[in-house]
């Protein structure tokens, strides 16, 4: 069972920062690597985002979710 970790306003910033730099890596044409980079940095907010689970945030116990319940 995965504990959500991420609340709602943490994980809309993490969505819209995600989304940003997805757009930012579709304009490196010309540097693949810094498209490539921002690519995955984007795929992994975006989907921290999405799931409201954050490995980092486990690891080091924090947790951003102000109700118990929504911990399931």
């Amino acid at each position: 069972m995965v504990i959500r970790n991420v609340g709602a306003l943490d994980a809309g910033l993490r969505a819209l920062l995600g989304v940003v730099l997805l757009g930012i890596s579709a304009s490196f044409n010309d540097r693949p690597l810094l498209a490539v980079g921002a690519g995955l940095m984007s795929l992994v907010l975006i989907g921290t985002g999405l799931f409201r689970v954050c490995p980092l945030y486990t690891l080091f116990r924090i947790n951003t979710c102000s109700n118990t319940l929504t911990h399931r």
